[in-house]
């Protein structure tokens, strides 16, 4: 008998699925108070108390928890069925919901500028507003770089049917997508997830095959993705030029709460020490018996095709390694995998890749995945459960400091990544299973690395290129394959032109470029994780006072306050660098006889 459950359980946030009475109630209630609010709002004059400003904030964080709520519910129901048209026709009423909820924010931003000091300070006296001071003043900060609130009313209320619509065009394309692959003799058809996974063997040929059959898949869908993404760009460009932000990179720095300075210092360390991971890369082409790796090739796994997993052993797995770190972070995950967090069958008709989703209202959250068994896929479950950790430690603050950003997000999943690998890696009983393990682990080195920096040299040099109009497929080709080139230190033997048509996260519109916040999620991670060994199981409390301020304040001053360190420096991104070097140093030394 199964112990934990392979589906998540949506009823208890909205019974009925995209069919939901409570769930159409809830639209109907939320569009009704926002507007209601918004004419609120627009009244507010010089004349406006404390009192009334933090009722005003007070309902605009619950609205904002409703929104959230019913926006996280669809997009579960379209990952675990691309086919829902109901869903989709839902997602489009909540992203008119998700309009007026930015034109009352806008509104609002603008009004707070104009606010007294004596007002403001009153209004900081409330405890729920003091927790949420620092999101406050950036927010009036913010304001006033941005158009005049009917201005930025207008352009949400334009994006639900041209800017969103056109990012919901990749599930469109991705639900329709039925993959003729052979094997064993007979001929099925498999959807965009199930052909994914099929790249998790050492098999060369077989992982040939797949290739080939991937890249003509998505060569087919290159007209209609490159309209897509040609529309997603045009809107960002346009309205970023109305705004007189001179850079696309300014509302992605702006979103993730980091400066320009630390971003180049980041990518600018990697630039210099990436050398450092070809001979891992060498070696591991010549264990799987070819020239050079391909761009499809770099996750390939190494010696036997690993350990298999059922789920349960999965789950088991994972709850025991945390419980070596945090007991809490144990039990946590122990009830978020027994209560029906998790969507992890290996079925038909989902969406490819994972992700994690919150429901504020709930405190809840739910993780979506298919699980094929590979310990790659046991990765991926720590990963995502190490978000849903991150917000589970916060679910007691206000809304608006609970919002932590991407690139914050990202070193939680990875610090509880990491937490479950190397455990792994030190029990490993033989030579070869920590060969296995140690590749797996140096390929997450690789993707944050090398994989992620190419997708930000694209998507860089895409925007540039659309500015004078749109863009073909064949030109995205071309910019893609020189990002691989440029980001791989041009050691692989093929690469994957249309990457661009099938990778979710450059169609996403809700956070502009990514791909950046991983790589520093991962770097910034793994500082932590040099922490966390060298002060021991007490480093556990101090880890979850670090996640409960990453809403409420920038990345340098959470550094500075929690590690003390300087984030726009090359030491601390080089040393992280150093850390992660050590794993390949091992690797090659395990295999030099090999």
């Amino acid at each position: 008998m199964r112990k934990f459950p392979l589906n998540w359980n949506l009823e208890n946030i909205y019974a009925g699925g995209s069919a939901s009475p409570a769930l159409l109630e809830r639209i109907e209630e939320t569009k009704l108070s926002l507007s209601e609010l918004k004419e609120v709002v627009q009244k507010i004059d010089d004349q406006i108390t404390a009192s009334t400003l933090y009722e005003i904030l007070q309902r605009l964080q619950k609205y904002g928890s409703y929104y959230a709520d019913m926006y996280s519910f669809v997009e579960c129901l379209i990952a675990q069925d691309v086919k829902d048209q109901q869903a989709k026709i839902l997602l489009g009423q909540i992203h008119e919901i998700g309009a007026i909820f930015n034109a009352v924010n806008a509104t609002l931003d603008s009004k707070l500028i104009d606010i007294s000091s004596e007002v403001w300070t009153n209004l900081l006296k409330y405890p729920e507003m003091e927790k949420i001071a620092f999101v406050l003043s950036e927010k009036r900060a913010q304001a006033k770089e941005k158009l005049s609130p009917a201005q930025e009313e207008l352009a949400g209320d334009l994006s639900v049917d041209g800017y969103h619509a056109w990012s919901g065009m990749y599930d469109t394309i991705v639900g329709r997508m039925q993959i003729p692959y052979e094997e064993n003799g007979e001929t099925t058809s498999l959807s965009v997830g199930q052909l994914s996974n099929k790249f998790a063997t050492k098999d060369n040929g077989v992982r040939a095959k797949v290739a080939e059959i991937w890249e003509s898949a998505w060569e087919n869908e290159a007209e209609l993705c490159a309209t897509s993404l040609n529309h997603i760009a045009g809107y960002r460009l346009q309205l970023y030029k109305h705004r007189k932000w001179d850079h696309v990179l300014k509302e992605p720095l702006a979103n993730n709460r980091m400066t320009a300075d630390t971003l180049d210092a980041m990518w600018n360390s990697i630039v210099q020490e990436k050398h450092r991971l070809v001979p891992y890369m060498e070696r591991k082409a010549k264990m799987l018996g070819i020239d050079k790796l391909g761009m499809l090739d770099i996750y390939a796994p190494l010696g036997s095709e690993g350990k298999s997993f059922t789920y349960d052993e999965a789950c088991e797995f994972i709850i025991n390694h945390f419980r070596k770190f945090n007991t809490d972070m144990a039990d946590f995950a122990e009830m978020a995998l027994s209560s029906g967090w998790i969507e992890a069958e290996d079925r038909n008709g989902k969406r490819p890749g994972g992700f994690m989703t919150e429901f504020p209202v709930a405190s809840e959250g739910r993780i979506f995945m298919t699980f094929s068994g590979s310990s790659n896929c046991v990765s991926t479950l720590a990963h995502e459960l190490g978000h849903a950790y991150h917000s589970y430690v916060m679910k007691d603050l206000p809304l608006f400091a609970q919002q932590y950003r991407m690139n914050v997000a990202e070193t939680a999943s990875t610090f509880a990544e990491t937490i479950v690998i190397d455990a792994a890696i030190k029990a490993a009983k033989t030579k070869e299973e920590k060969i296995t393990l140690l590749a797996e682990k140096i390929d997450q080195a690789v993707a944050f690395l090398m994989d992620i920096h190419a997708r930000f040299l694209f998507e860089n040099r895409f925007y540039e290129a659309r500015k004078e109009g749109a863009v073909s497929t064949e030109s995205l080709c071309e910019l893609m394959i020189a990002a691989q080139k440029e980001a791989f230190a041009d050691t692989l033997g093929s690469y994957h032109p249309h990457f661009w048509a099938s990778k979710l996260h450059f169609y996403g519109t809700d956070v502009p470029f990514y791909n950046f916040p991983y790589t520093f999620g991962y770097l910034f991670s793994s500082g932590i994780y040099a922490r966390a060994i060298e002060e021991g199981t007490g480093f556990g409390e101090k880890y979850v006072d670090l996640l409960r301020d990453t809403a409420s304040m920038t990345v340098e001053d959470l550094a500075e306050r929690h590690l003390q360190i300087d984030l726009t420096q090359p030491d601390f991104w080089k040393n992280a660098i150093d850390l992660v070097m050590t794993d390949v140093e091992e690797f090659l030394a395990l295999t030099d006889e090999q």
